[in-house]
Order: structure tokens, then sequence, then C-alpha cells
């Protein structure tokens, strides 16, 4: 998914000076971005009280829509360096093409993975016949220097693993692993990601790893999360330290665990890219322009997503943490 803001602005994230080394219960609330004409999302991360979680970097969540006589999701071929995208659904359909060529439907609780690397372009569209609902969340993820120059690629994974917590409490794990279960999905750094379901009158805990930091992102529901009720739409930062999380529910509800080491290098964050300096940054959006470096979305009917301009002053990722 892109950020189709037409001013982005530019964002330095990383390092850990942010990092809250205890638990906390930081509720961040969300700014609603139009995606295209037809969706819009609420845009959690970055935000101004908080710009990552481990390595993820950039959490959209949308619908529930009813979009039975709507186009649904429409997103033209655009560009990304330097991270990873995440597509998850709730409901729907979400038809993903890319510019290596690869073309897959992606459905309910199936992990769309792609690195972009040194380059890719994709598109993301409703098919022509979809469902009455769509809903879901996009997510990136930053890539660390040693790997963000890597080729770019494309995993689906249909089956992934699950958890059952008991008490009502059942997760599968997107990526990372989860109380012993592991994704399929490639990971660059320490990390983990869960869809996690309570059915009404959950009262359970679930173990964590106390050097990660984590948040919870409610889908459907009202999930209670370390004694905070959350609504749909809500992201609660839990900060570190944390051996466990006490969940609640009282009616069935959803939430997205999202988690990982404070990741430690600075990064620039401008439109679709992540990069280290305002020349990363300026050179993939001249490339991008010039139609050279991030290939072709093809078939596509229409035209790819320009570029904003960028900002007058020059992008800085200040700051390194030892």
């Amino acid at each position: 998914m892109s950020n189709l803001d037409l001013r982005p602005a530019p964002t330095v994230c990383g390092g850990r000076a942010d990092v809250t080394a205890r638990p906390v219960r930081d509720l961040l609330a969300a700014k609603p971005v139009m995606l295209g004409e037809s969706t819009e999302v609420r845009r959690l991360l970055p935000s101004m009280g908080r710009r990552m979680v481990g390595a993820w970097c950039f959490v959209d969540h949308y619908g529930p829509d009813d979009i039975e006589r709507e186009p649904g999701m429409q997103v033209p071929p655009h560009p990304h360096i330097g991270l990873q995208t995440v597509s998850w659904l709730h409901d729907g359909e979400v038809l993903h093409r890319d510019s290596l060529g690869n073309e897959q439907v992606l459905r309910p609780r199936e992990l769309g993975l792609m690195t972009s690397g040194r380059a890719i372009a994709h598109a993301e569209q409703s098919p022509r016949e979809h469902a009455k609902l769509l809903h879901g969340a996009q997510l990136w993820v930053a890539l660390p220097d040693a790997h963000r120059h890597t080729a770019p690629s494309w995993e689906h994974h249909a089956e992934l693993p699950q958890v059952s917590g008991g008490g009502g409490l059942s997760a599968t794990v997107i990526l990372g692993d989860l109380d012993g279960a592991r994704s399929p999905g490639t990971t660059f750094t320490p990390l983990m990601g869960a869809d996690i379901t309570l059915a009404a009158g959950t009262d359970t805990r679930l173990p964590l790893q106390p050097d990660f930091e984590y948040a919870a992102l409610t889908m459907s529901g009202e999930a209670e999360v370390d004694g905070v009720r959350l609504a749909p739409g809500s992201l609660l930062y839990l900060g570190c330290g944390r051996r466990e999380l006490p969940l609640r529910a009282t009616v069935d509800s959803a939430f997205m665990l999202l988690g990982g080491e404070p990741f430690e290098e600075r990064i620039v964050m401008w439109w679709n890219f992540v990069g280290r300096t305002h020349e990363d940054i300026a050179q993939a959006r001249e490339d991008w322009a010039s139609g050279t470096r991030f290939g072709e979305v093809s078939p596509y009917e229409g035209a790819p997503l320009p570029a904003p301009e960028l900002p007058p002053v020059p992008l800085k990722a200040r700051g390194r943490t030892r």
C-alpha cells in the first residue's frame, strides 16, 4: 500500500531515545487519511506519539467498509525501497501485482509479504468481483542497513501457524514467533506479528519476550489489553520489559500484536521510501520519475502514481544511537 499524501512529511525514525524500557500503556490516536478516492484509512504509525515499534515503521487500519457497489481499494503502481510490506485482511480480497511479474489475490488471514530491498513497484486493487466487506491492515517493516539493498521478492503464505492459548484465545502467527510457533515469512530483524482472537468471556495471559517492545492494534470488538479497553482502530503502545500480557474480552474481539527488538539505526522515511540520507530518497524519487530502477507493473490499466515534490529542506537522520 502506498502513502498517497501529496505533501508527505519526512519522518526520522529509529534509535533508542524514544523506546520505553518499562511496561507502559500509551494509547495512540489515529490520523484519517484517504487512500485514493474510495478508501479511508486510519494511520497509526508513524505518529506524533510514536515513530516505530521494533522494526515496524508504518501501520494503516482500514474498514470494515461496505464496497458491494464500490470499486474498493484502487492503489496505482507505486515504488518502494528499504522496507517490507505486510498485507493482512480480515474481510475481502486484494489483488497484488508487482514489477517482478507476481500476481496474487490475497484473502483473509493469508500473508502477503513483499520485500522491496533495492527497488520494487506494485499495485493493489480490489478484484472486479469482490466481497461486500473490505477490512484489514497494511504495515511496513524497516530493513536494517545490511539488508536494505537486497534483491526484491514476494511471498504468499496461505497457511500460517496457529497458537491456542486456552481460555478463549487463538492466534495466527504472521511474522516471527509466538509461544513456540514460527511463521514461514522472511524477517531481517528480531520481530513478531500475530493476529489474536479472543472469544467473549476470555480471561488469560499471553507470554512475551521482555527485550521486545510491543503494541496492540484493535481490529474488531473491544479487547481489554493489560486493563485498557480498546475500540477498533486504536493502537496501544506497551513498551518493553513484559514477560506476559493480560488479556480479557466481554465480547468476541480481535487485535494484532506487533513487537520486536528496538530498531537502533536511524532512518529517514518519506513517501514510500525508507533510506538513511537525503540522497537515498532523492535518488529513489528521481529513478521513479524517470522510469528506471523500479520496473513496470503489468498488466495494469491506468497511470502509475506520480511522486510528490521533495521538501525544500534536506532530509536528515539526526544522530545514531550507540
